[in-house]
């Protein structure tokens, strides 16, 4: 079984792995996007983008590695989208490892501020936003790109749109589709306010605290406390939630029986936790 878990939330793949100070890599495989690195596992080697929220080791410690290896297998320089202090002390890194190694690998690193999109395909974006977690730190949401018709032009024939067009007018509207959000690491903040973050289909937000002394402690280290966490519910009326960032204390039957206490009915119905490994088939559950 590989280390990462795979789970199919709001009709998106994500493949992840979640463990406060230890590692964090979510990845979005059929949006060829990946949200920060973690150790650099094996499966996101060919992803050919990746976010970085910030610059913390447990998130960002396998760039090098990312990139070195695509490197390796002959792929072109992975592209890492990055808060735009992080460029230079990537860039230096990478100098680094080229002395120890022998050999520089290729990198692609794009500086980004807030709200800055970024294109990964053809109509599809990547929009940055800050988050409360101090420095530079960025949450990512990735949006589809559609184009509708102008309601005052339907009925119009084909003809009659190219010339339209070739005049220079505008046909249609742009609609922007928000897909997946990715808050990294966070406490409860502005960023929620965003429509694009409110109307994503699926969020995957941190709450790394559980124990009800520890509210200090989340305060302290700028992360979201389960008591927040109707906050955020009330903030993200529709999305489909997804929990990552616990730590290796907390186990995920006692989480999930606190969360249970704050949260009821329909809100609890679309949480889900990033490190809870579905069933495998024929297990004894599945019986």
């Amino acid at each position: 079984m590989g280390r990462l878990i795979e789970k199919t939330i709001g009709g998106i793949n994500i493949s992840g792995f979640s463990l406060a100070g230890e590692e964090t890599v979510v990845a979005a495989p059929e949006y060829n996007v990946c949200f920060d690195v973690g150790r650099a596992p094996r499966e996101i080697i060919s992803i050919d983008s990746v976010c970085l929220s910030h610059g913390h080791m447990d998130h960002a410690a396998g760039i090098a590695y990312y990139l070195s290896q695509r490197c390796f297998i002959g792929a072109a320089p992975g592209r890492v989208i990055v808060p735009r202090l992080l460029v230079d002390p990537l860039h230096r890194l990478m100098d680094v490892w080229a002395s120890i190694e022998g050999h520089y690998s290729p990198a692609d690193i794009v500086g980004v501020v807030s709200l800055q999109d970024v294109e990964i395909r053809r109509n599809l974006v990547v929009r940055p936003f800050a988050v409360n977690h101090g420095g530079d730190a960025l949450g990512f949401t990735l949006i589809e790109i559609r184009h509708k018709l102008k309601e005052e032009f339907h009925g119009k024939t084909g003809p009659q749109l190219v010339e339209l067009k070739q005049k220079g007018v505008t046909i249609e509207d742009r609609v922007e589709m928000p897909l997946l959000t990715y808050t990294g690491d966070t406490a409860v903040g502005r960023f929620l306010e965003h429509d694009f973050v409110r109307d994503s289909k699926v969020v995957v937000v941190e709450c790394t605290f559980f124990e009800q002394d520890h509210d200090i402690r989340a305060r302290a280290g700028r992360h979201i406390h389960v008591d927040d966490f109707p906050k955020v519910l009330a903030a993200i009326p529709n999305a489909q939630i997804v929990i990552m960032h616990l730590t290796r204390r907390t186990d995920l039957r006692f989480a999930k029986t606190v969360l249970a206490d704050k949260v009821r009915g329909d809100d609890l119905n679309r949480i889900t936790f990033l490190m809870e490994r579905p069933p495998r088939s024929g297990s004894r559950r599945n019986r």
